[in-house]
């Protein structure tokens, strides 16, 4: 059958190995390997359109924008690949802070990646596609527990993603999505990776580490240890940022509040044992993971604490989610 519209439903992918900086600007090929837990839709999702159309048009929460040239970028493969000349109308909806560092982006791509595979035939998949537009991308593309390789193929076929273990696997973990801020990132995480590639001898350092981080972290979520999951995710977060703070200019995406829930985060498991975990993006916003019998706890604490002043706006909580919904 013949495709002339499609539509799919996509969430962002947390990364608890986190992707920070490029070895190739234009086709998003990452200087090493990362990781990514997959949320489910309760709250947060991407909800793309394609149609086959005579002019393409990029329509984000019915507002006509101009195509970005990374969203050409796609274009231009797909249209290469399948052998036609691609005019498509692409209508997003998106329920993220957009660009406040909670893997808006990433959703919207690979939302995007997604609709165009499922019109046109090309040969890459749709982790390769979804990487052109935003590198995270290609692992929102999976469900679960997700790695994106790093490659090392100039071309980027070998930097994709693949899934490491499915939602299903370990049921129990659950996310809390503290919203300090809705706000635009002051620096553009392009630019801060690329400021950091340049002048970041700490990143140099992470680059030649972070492969046993990720094995770590890859058996600490097949063995569904909570424990070490959480360990090797805070210190990936410190590191990033402290990269951040080593680049020059220095780049500073975490706010007063956001050390505030790190300390809070350190307290609570000096008292109930390692529990609770954070991650922070580029932005100020907090993910933090915890299994199922400690939610209405922390959820609790956590309230009583940020929300009557006002330093957390709102705390959604969500899992681990499946992938990609395709809705028609």
């Amino acid at each position: 059958k013949q495709w002339y519209q499609r539509r799919v439903a996509i969430t962002a992918g947390i990364a608890v190995i986190k992707y920070w900086g490029k070895r190739d600007e234009t086709l998003n090929l990452p200087l090493n390997s990362s990781v990514s837990v997959t949320l489910s839709m309760d709250s947060m999702f991407t909800e793309t359109t394609a149609t086959k159309s005579n002019e393409t048009v990029f329509c984000i929460n019915g507002n006509i924008e101009a195509p970005s040239k990374r969203f050409q970028r796609l274009i231009k493969r797909v249209g290469e690949e399948s052998e036609v000349n691609v005019d498509v109308s692409v209508n997003t909806f998106n329920t993220f802070p957009t660009a406040a560092g909670l893997a808006s982006s990433a959703s919207g791509f690979a939302a995007s990646a997604t609709v165009m595979k499922l019109l046109y035939k090309t040969r890459s998949s749709i982790s390769e596609l979804a990487r052109l537009g935003s590198g995270s991308a290609c692992r929102s593309t999976y469900g679960g527990f997700v790695r994106w390789n790093a490659g090392v193929k100039e071309d980027g076929s070998d930097s994709v993603a693949t899934q490491i273990a499915p939602a299903s696997h370990w049921p129990h973990l659950r996310v809390l999505v503290c919203v300090v801020c809705k706000d635009m990132k002051s620096v553009p995480s392009t630019i801060g990776m690329q400021r950091s590639v340049e002048t970041s001898n700490l990143l140099k350092y992470r680059v030649q580490t972070v492969e046993s981080k990720i094995d770590k972290l890859t058996r600490a979520i097949r063995e569904r240890d909570f424990k070490a999951f959480a360990e090797v995710t805070m210190r990936d977060s410190n590191e990033m940022h402290a990269i951040c703070l080593d680049s020059y200019p220095p780049i500073s995406y975490l706010s007063a509040v956001s050390h505030r829930i790190i300390n809070f985060v350190h307290d609570y498991n000096s008292t109930h044992g390692v529990t609770l975990a954070y991650t922070f993006d580029a932005g100020p916003n907090a993910v933090l993971f915890c299994e199922r019998e400690n939610v209405e706890q922390i959820k609790s604490e956590l309230s009583e604490r940020f929300l009557p002043g006002g330093e957390v706006h709102e705390i959604i909580e969500c899992g681990v989610g499946t992938g990609p919904l395709l809705k028609q």
